[in-house]
Protein backbone atom coordinates (compact mmCIF):
# COMPACT_ATOMS: atom_id res chain seq x y z
CA UNK A 1 0.00 0.00 0.00
CA UNK A 2 3.07 2.81 0.79
CA UNK A 3 4.18 1.92 -2.35
CA UNK A 4 1.21 2.67 -4.39
CA UNK A 5 0.29 5.52 -2.20
CA UNK A 6 4.05 7.25 -3.12
CA UNK A 7 3.37 6.66 -6.83
CA UNK A 8 -0.03 8.91 -6.62
CA UNK A 9 -0.36 11.98 -8.55
CA UNK A 10 -0.98 15.11 -5.80
CA UNK A 11 -4.47 15.05 -6.01
CA UNK A 12 -6.55 17.83 -6.69
CA UNK A 13 -9.42 18.90 -4.56
CA UNK A 14 -11.14 21.40 -6.92
CA UNK A 15 -13.25 19.09 -8.52
CA UNK A 16 -15.09 18.07 -5.30
CA UNK A 17 -18.06 19.56 -5.91
CA UNK A 18 -20.56 20.08 -2.90
CA UNK A 19 -20.61 18.89 0.95
CA UNK A 20 -21.53 14.68 -0.07
CA UNK A 21 -18.37 14.83 -2.28
CA UNK A 22 -15.99 16.51 -0.07
CA UNK A 23 -16.82 14.21 3.05
CA UNK A 24 -16.64 11.32 0.89
CA UNK A 25 -12.61 12.11 -0.27
CA UNK A 26 -12.20 12.82 3.59
CA UNK A 27 -13.19 9.62 4.20
CA UNK A 28 -11.51 7.76 1.64
CA UNK A 29 -7.50 10.22 2.42
CA UNK A 30 -8.39 9.48 6.00
CA UNK A 31 -8.79 5.78 5.55
CA UNK A 32 -4.83 5.88 3.16
CA UNK A 33 -3.62 8.05 6.00
CA UNK A 34 -4.22 5.32 8.60
CA UNK A 35 -3.28 2.42 6.44
CA UNK A 36 -0.26 4.65 5.12
CA UNK A 37 1.00 5.36 8.68
CA UNK A 38 0.51 2.04 10.75
CA UNK A 39 0.90 -0.49 8.00
CA UNK A 40 0.21 -3.74 9.05
CA UNK A 41 0.10 -2.70 12.91
CA UNK A 42 3.60 -3.95 13.48
CA UNK A 43 6.47 -1.37 14.53
CA UNK A 44 6.83 -0.37 11.22
CA UNK A 45 5.47 3.08 11.74
CA UNK A 46 5.94 6.37 9.29
CA UNK A 47 6.34 9.56 10.95
CA UNK A 48 5.59 11.71 7.88
CA UNK A 49 2.74 11.63 5.42
CA UNK A 50 3.42 12.49 2.13
CA UNK A 51 2.94 15.56 0.57
CA UNK A 52 0.67 13.69 -2.65
CA UNK A 53 -1.95 12.60 0.47
CA UNK A 54 -0.96 15.81 2.71
CA UNK A 55 -1.68 18.53 1.08
CA UNK A 56 -5.16 17.59 -0.27
CA UNK A 57 -6.09 16.11 2.71
CA UNK A 58 -5.46 19.37 4.48
CA UNK A 59 -6.75 21.49 2.10
CA UNK A 60 -10.13 19.49 2.38
CA UNK A 61 -9.98 19.47 6.15
CA UNK A 62 -9.94 22.94 6.07
CA UNK A 63 -13.03 23.40 3.46
CA UNK A 64 -14.94 20.77 5.88
CA UNK A 65 -13.68 22.55 9.09
CA UNK A 66 -12.89 18.89 10.02
CA UNK A 67 -8.85 17.55 10.80
CA UNK A 68 -7.17 15.48 8.77
CA UNK A 69 -6.93 12.41 10.81
CA UNK A 70 -10.04 9.55 10.13
CA UNK A 71 -12.35 10.82 12.70
CA UNK A 72 -16.21 9.35 14.28
CA UNK A 73 -17.46 12.04 11.38
CA UNK A 74 -15.48 10.07 8.63
CA UNK A 75 -15.67 6.34 9.29
CA UNK A 76 -18.87 6.15 11.41
CA UNK A 77 -21.27 8.78 9.70
CA UNK A 78 -20.13 9.40 6.30
CA UNK A 79 -18.60 5.38 6.07
CA UNK A 80 -22.03 3.22 5.15
CA UNK A 81 -24.59 3.01 1.81
CA UNK A 82 -27.62 0.54 1.60
CA UNK A 83 -27.86 -2.89 -0.16
CA UNK A 84 -31.10 -1.82 -1.32
CA UNK A 85 -31.43 1.71 -2.10
CA UNK A 86 -35.25 1.59 -1.28
CA UNK A 87 -34.18 -0.57 1.77
CA UNK A 88 -34.37 0.02 5.28
CA UNK A 89 -31.35 1.70 7.65
CA UNK A 90 -31.04 -1.75 9.62
CA UNK A 91 -27.80 -3.82 9.92
CA UNK A 92 -28.81 -6.72 7.21
CA UNK A 93 -29.25 -3.76 4.39
CA UNK A 94 -26.51 -1.81 4.89
CA UNK A 95 -22.36 -2.14 3.94
CA UNK A 96 -19.35 0.18 4.78
CA UNK A 97 -17.96 1.29 1.98
CA UNK A 98 -14.25 1.29 3.11
CA UNK A 99 -12.70 -0.95 5.41
CA UNK A 100 -9.39 -2.00 7.35
CA UNK A 101 -7.96 -5.61 7.24
CA UNK A 102 -9.79 -8.05 10.08
CA UNK A 103 -12.71 -9.00 8.31
CA UNK A 104 -15.91 -7.96 9.27
CA UNK A 105 -15.15 -6.56 11.90
CA UNK A 106 -14.78 -2.94 11.06
CA UNK A 107 -18.30 -3.09 9.69
CA UNK A 108 -19.67 -4.65 12.78
CA UNK A 109 -17.82 -2.18 14.64
CA UNK A 110 -18.77 1.30 12.54
CA UNK A 111 -22.22 -0.25 11.36
CA UNK A 112 -23.92 -0.77 15.01
CA UNK A 113 -22.45 2.75 16.17
CA UNK A 114 -24.14 4.17 13.37
CA UNK A 115 -27.24 2.55 14.28
CA UNK A 116 -27.01 3.48 17.85
CA UNK A 117 -26.96 7.28 16.56
CA UNK A 118 -29.86 7.05 14.20
CA UNK A 119 -31.70 4.81 17.61
CA UNK A 120 -30.85 7.59 19.64
CA UNK A 121 -31.82 10.57 17.01
CA UNK A 122 -35.24 11.36 18.09
CA UNK A 123 -33.89 12.11 21.39
CA UNK A 124 -31.95 15.28 19.24
CA UNK A 125 -34.92 16.08 17.56
CA UNK A 126 -37.42 16.33 20.47
CA UNK A 127 -34.57 19.17 21.95
CA UNK A 128 -36.26 22.54 20.43
CA UNK A 129 -39.68 20.80 21.77
CA UNK A 130 -37.73 20.69 25.26
CA UNK A 131 -36.35 23.91 24.60
CA UNK A 132 -40.03 25.79 23.64
CA UNK A 133 -42.01 23.78 26.44
CA UNK A 134 -39.35 25.24 28.98
CA UNK A 135 -39.45 28.93 27.70
CA UNK A 136 -43.49 28.68 27.46
CA UNK A 137 -43.73 26.87 31.28
CA UNK A 138 -45.34 24.25 29.70
CA UNK A 139 -44.76 21.03 31.70
CA UNK A 140 -47.06 19.18 29.83
CA UNK A 141 -45.11 19.55 26.73
CA UNK A 142 -42.05 19.40 28.45
CA UNK A 143 -42.85 15.87 30.48
CA UNK A 144 -44.09 14.42 26.99
CA UNK A 145 -40.84 15.24 25.12
CA UNK A 146 -38.45 14.03 28.38
CA UNK A 147 -40.82 10.50 28.27
CA UNK A 148 -39.59 10.34 23.91
CA UNK A 149 -35.66 11.07 24.98
CA UNK A 150 -35.59 7.98 27.73
CA UNK A 151 -37.48 6.18 24.82
CA UNK A 152 -34.97 6.58 22.13
CA UNK A 153 -31.95 6.14 24.74
CA UNK A 154 -33.67 2.52 25.51
CA UNK A 155 -33.76 1.56 22.22
CA UNK A 156 -29.92 2.96 21.23
CA UNK A 157 -28.53 0.69 24.44
CA UNK A 158 -30.66 -2.37 22.78
CA UNK A 159 -28.61 -1.62 19.45
CA UNK A 160 -25.49 -0.86 21.31
CA UNK A 161 -26.04 -4.25 22.39
CA UNK A 162 -25.75 -5.94 19.06
CA UNK A 163 -22.11 -5.17 18.70
CA UNK A 164 -21.29 -8.18 20.84
CA UNK A 165 -22.59 -10.19 17.34
CA UNK A 166 -20.57 -8.69 14.75
CA UNK A 167 -17.30 -7.88 16.61
CA UNK A 168 -14.55 -10.17 17.53
CA UNK A 169 -13.06 -8.62 20.86
CA UNK A 170 -9.35 -9.75 19.98
CA UNK A 171 -9.79 -8.86 16.24
CA UNK A 172 -10.98 -5.24 17.60
CA UNK A 173 -8.40 -4.87 19.85
CA UNK A 174 -5.07 -6.22 17.82
CA UNK A 175 -6.12 -5.19 14.43
CA UNK A 176 -8.75 -2.01 13.75
CA UNK A 177 -7.88 -0.28 17.39
CA UNK A 178 -4.39 0.18 15.97
CA UNK A 179 -5.96 1.68 12.71
CA UNK A 180 -8.43 3.61 14.58
CA UNK A 181 -5.23 5.12 16.79
CA UNK A 182 -4.32 9.08 16.56
CA UNK A 183 -0.93 10.46 17.05
CA UNK A 184 -1.32 12.31 20.46
CA UNK A 185 -0.16 10.48 23.66
CA UNK A 186 1.21 7.88 21.32
CA UNK A 187 4.21 5.77 22.38
CA UNK A 188 4.80 5.09 18.47
CA UNK A 189 4.33 8.67 17.59
CA UNK A 190 5.47 10.88 20.51
CA UNK A 191 6.15 13.98 18.60
CA UNK A 192 3.06 13.10 16.53
CA UNK A 193 2.55 12.73 12.22
CA UNK A 194 4.34 15.26 10.33
CA UNK A 195 2.26 16.68 6.87
CA UNK A 196 4.82 17.28 4.30
CA UNK A 197 4.12 20.22 2.26
CA UNK A 198 1.57 21.66 4.77
CA UNK A 199 3.46 21.73 8.40
CA UNK A 200 7.32 22.26 9.31
CA UNK A 201 6.42 20.61 12.36
CA UNK A 202 4.37 17.35 13.44
CA UNK A 203 0.95 17.82 14.27
CA UNK A 204 -0.91 15.81 17.30
CA UNK A 205 -4.39 14.51 16.73
CA UNK A 206 -6.58 11.98 18.56
CA UNK A 207 -8.07 8.98 16.76
CA UNK A 208 -11.91 8.36 16.53
CA UNK A 209 -13.70 8.10 19.60
CA UNK A 210 -17.09 7.93 20.67
CA UNK A 211 -16.39 10.70 22.86
CA UNK A 212 -16.37 13.00 19.05
CA UNK A 213 -20.47 11.81 18.55
CA UNK A 214 -22.29 14.92 19.28
CA UNK A 215 -25.47 13.30 20.49
CA UNK A 216 -24.37 12.26 23.87
CA UNK A 217 -22.75 15.81 24.35
CA UNK A 218 -26.25 16.99 23.70
CA UNK A 219 -28.15 15.53 26.23
CA UNK A 220 -25.69 16.34 28.69
CA UNK A 221 -25.26 19.49 27.92
CA UNK A 222 -29.60 19.73 27.64
CA UNK A 223 -29.84 17.89 30.95
CA UNK A 224 -27.32 20.10 33.01
CA UNK A 225 -24.89 17.77 33.35
CA UNK A 226 -21.81 19.01 34.12
CA UNK A 227 -18.49 16.64 33.97
CA UNK A 228 -15.43 16.88 35.88
CA UNK A 229 -13.39 20.04 35.40
CA UNK A 230 -9.47 20.83 35.43
CA UNK A 231 -6.60 20.11 33.32
CA UNK A 232 -6.52 16.68 31.76
CA UNK A 233 -10.59 15.96 33.03
CA UNK A 234 -13.51 14.29 31.32
CA UNK A 235 -14.70 17.86 30.89
CA UNK A 236 -11.90 19.19 28.84
CA UNK A 237 -11.44 15.56 26.34
CA UNK A 238 -15.30 16.25 25.51
CA UNK A 239 -14.44 19.70 25.44
CA UNK A 240 -11.38 18.98 22.94
CA UNK A 241 -13.39 16.15 20.86
CA UNK A 242 -15.53 18.79 20.23
CA UNK A 243 -13.08 20.23 17.51
CA UNK A 244 -13.21 16.34 15.57
CA UNK A 245 -17.25 17.06 15.05
CA UNK A 246 -18.55 18.61 11.61
CA UNK A 247 -18.93 22.37 12.30
CA UNK A 248 -22.99 22.13 12.41
CA UNK A 249 -22.80 19.68 15.08
CA UNK A 250 -20.30 21.75 17.25
CA UNK A 251 -22.75 24.74 16.69
CA UNK A 252 -25.30 23.40 17.72
CA UNK A 253 -23.76 22.51 20.98
CA UNK A 254 -22.71 26.48 21.23
CA UNK A 255 -26.22 26.92 20.87
CA UNK A 256 -27.74 24.28 23.49
CA UNK A 257 -25.42 26.01 25.76
CA UNK A 258 -27.40 29.31 25.48
CA UNK A 259 -30.53 27.28 25.64
CA UNK A 260 -33.05 27.78 28.83
CA UNK A 261 -31.87 25.52 31.46
CA UNK A 262 -33.81 22.38 32.18
CA UNK A 263 -32.88 21.29 34.84
CA UNK A 264 -33.23 24.33 36.84
CA UNK A 265 -36.71 24.55 35.55
CA UNK A 266 -37.64 20.96 36.62
CA UNK A 267 -36.35 21.55 39.91
CA UNK A 268 -37.99 24.98 40.16
CA UNK A 269 -41.14 23.40 39.50
CA UNK A 270 -41.73 21.07 42.42
CA UNK A 271 -44.24 18.39 40.53
CA UNK A 272 -43.72 14.91 40.80
CA UNK A 273 -44.42 13.65 36.91
CA UNK A 274 -42.03 16.81 35.42
CA UNK A 275 -39.09 14.93 38.13
CA UNK A 276 -39.97 11.46 36.92
CA UNK A 277 -39.33 12.18 33.62
CA UNK A 278 -36.07 14.37 33.96
CA UNK A 279 -35.05 11.40 35.58
CA UNK A 280 -35.86 8.77 33.35
CA UNK A 281 -33.71 10.83 30.90
CA UNK A 282 -30.87 10.88 33.00
CA UNK A 283 -31.03 7.52 34.06
CA UNK A 284 -31.53 5.84 30.32
CA UNK A 285 -28.08 7.89 30.06
CA UNK A 286 -26.77 6.22 32.57
CA UNK A 287 -28.02 3.19 31.65
CA UNK A 288 -25.99 3.37 28.20
CA UNK A 289 -23.03 4.58 29.65
CA UNK A 290 -22.82 1.54 31.98
CA UNK A 291 -22.95 -0.48 28.96
CA UNK A 292 -20.25 1.11 27.16
CA UNK A 293 -18.22 0.63 30.37
CA UNK A 294 -18.76 -3.04 30.12
CA UNK A 295 -17.93 -3.23 26.37
CA UNK A 296 -14.88 -1.32 26.57
CA UNK A 297 -13.75 -4.15 29.03
CA UNK A 298 -14.98 -6.63 26.44
CA UNK A 299 -13.16 -5.11 23.83
CA UNK A 300 -9.80 -3.08 25.42
CA UNK A 301 -9.06 -4.48 29.24
CA UNK A 302 -9.43 -8.03 28.82
CA UNK A 303 -7.59 -8.55 25.33
CA UNK A 304 -5.39 -5.95 26.62
CA UNK A 305 -4.34 -8.62 29.77
CA UNK A 306 -4.05 -11.42 27.57
CA UNK A 307 -0.38 -12.76 26.89
CA UNK A 308 0.56 -12.51 23.34
CA UNK A 309 1.30 -15.21 21.06
CA UNK A 310 4.23 -16.11 19.53
CA UNK A 311 3.60 -14.55 16.68
CA UNK A 312 2.13 -11.47 17.87
CA UNK A 313 4.40 -8.48 17.19
CA UNK A 314 2.00 -5.78 19.00
CA UNK A 315 3.28 -6.35 22.24
CA UNK A 316 3.21 -2.80 23.89
CA UNK A 317 3.70 -1.42 27.81
CA UNK A 318 0.14 -2.28 29.51
CA UNK A 319 -0.20 1.61 30.12
CA UNK A 320 -0.34 2.05 26.23
CA UNK A 321 -2.44 -1.09 25.43
CA UNK A 322 -5.26 -0.38 27.64
CA UNK A 323 -5.73 3.32 26.23
CA UNK A 324 -8.66 3.84 23.73
CA UNK A 325 -8.17 5.50 20.17
CA UNK A 326 -8.94 9.22 21.74
CA UNK A 327 -6.20 8.44 23.56
CA UNK A 328 -7.83 8.66 26.72
CA UNK A 329 -7.55 5.27 29.67
CA UNK A 330 -11.30 4.53 28.70
CA UNK A 331 -12.06 3.00 32.21
CA UNK A 332 -11.26 5.70 33.92
CA UNK A 333 -12.88 8.62 31.79
CA UNK A 334 -16.54 6.79 31.49
CA UNK A 335 -16.60 5.86 34.94
CA UNK A 336 -16.09 9.60 35.88
CA UNK A 337 -18.75 10.52 33.32
CA UNK A 338 -21.28 7.49 34.21
CA UNK A 339 -20.97 8.92 37.63
CA UNK A 340 -21.53 12.49 37.06
CA UNK A 341 -24.20 11.57 35.41
CA UNK A 342 -25.66 9.54 37.94
CA UNK A 343 -24.93 12.47 40.55
CA UNK A 344 -27.49 14.47 38.38
CA UNK A 345 -30.74 12.46 39.38
CA UNK A 346 -33.53 14.64 41.32
CA UNK A 347 -34.53 12.88 44.71
CA UNK A 348 -38.33 13.28 45.53
CA UNK A 349 -39.38 14.77 47.36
Amino acid sequence: LREEVEKLPTLSTDGLRGHRLQRLAHLALGYITMAYVWNRGDDDVRKVLPRNIAVPYCELSEKLGLPPILSYADCVLANWKKKDPNGPMTYENMDILFSFPGGDCDKGFFLVSLLVEIAASPAIKAIPTVSSAVERQDLKALEKALHDIATSLEKAKEIFKRMRDFVDPDTFFHVLRIYLSGWKCSSKLPEGLLYEGVWDTPKMFSGGSAGQSSIFQSLDVLLGIKHEAGKESPAEFLQEMREYMPPAHRNFLFFLESAPPVREFVISRHNEDLTKAYNECVNGLVSVRKFHLAIVDTYIMKPSKKKPTDGDKSEEPSNVESRGTGGTNPMTFLRSVKDTTEKALLSWP
